[in-house]
């Protein structure tokens, strides 16, 4: 990540915004995208009866994910995340939940870091694709941490998608945010999962949403 778009992650993502999305998260559950990411990766597991799960989420923002899947199979969660603000929150909401000794939390751009972080089972980025100029290396580089499943949640190759993410950078531009968001082609992001030796298990759409699980056979 250019040290422009780490800014960026910090002033997009910044406190105001994690106590809401953490407020959400606490009166609704996950959003409904990330509900259908964690529905299929929950009947992964159970289909193929992992024990001892370990989870690597990357851009994990309030912990969403971890917080639902450390109740229903996973026993140990890896954070990444590169806004203080977002991984803040996460560890308030995991010590209140009573999972501090089971996450491990790590700020910072994955693909610096990703030679210090350990596999995991299930390796997750949920809406964080899109949050990255280098969709290859990003993807080539958390692939090859699933050790049984990868699940992602990226905006669809649609005319109203580019456009939507088209207008969200022009906004961006005008506040003078050196933020941006990508869309990548759901096809080339298909090829790089594939050619790390993932093959797809799941898939399901939104209206501007790919939810998709990956398997290690």
């Amino acid at each position: 990540m250019t040290c422009s778009q780490c800014s960026g992650i910090e002033e997009q993502f910044n406190e105001a915004i994690a106590r809401k999305t953490l407020k959400r998260f606490r009166r609704r559950g996950p959003d409904r995208t990330t509900r259908l990411l964690i529905e299929s990766l929950r009947l992964a597991l159970d289909r193929d009866r992992i024990s001892g799960t370990t989870l690597l989420d990357i851009g994990a923002g309030i912990g969403a994910i971890h917080h639902v899947l450390l109740t229903n199979g996973v026993e140990s969660a890896v954070h990444v995340d590169a806004s203080t603000a977002h991984l803040s929150a996460a560890r308030e909401e995991t010590e209140r939940r009573g999972h501090s000794g089971l996450v491990e939390f790590r700020r910072g751009d994955f693909v610096d870091i990703a030679d210090h972080v350990a596999s995991a089972d299930v390796v997750t980025l949920d809406r964080v694709i899109c949050c990255y100029h280098d969709m290859p290396r990003l993807v080539r580089l958390s692939a090859k941490r699933a050790l049984r499943l990868y699940g992602a949640v990226y905006p669809r190759g649609t005319r109203w998608m580019r456009a939507a993410i088209a207008l969200i950078n022009v906004v961006m531009r005008i506040k003078r945010s050196p933020f941006r968001s990508f869309q990548h082609d759901p096809v080339e992001i298909d090829a790089v999962l594939r050619a790390a030796g993932l093959h797809r298990r799941h898939i399901q759409r939104s209206f501007g949403w790919e939810i998709v699980v990956y398997e290690r056979r």
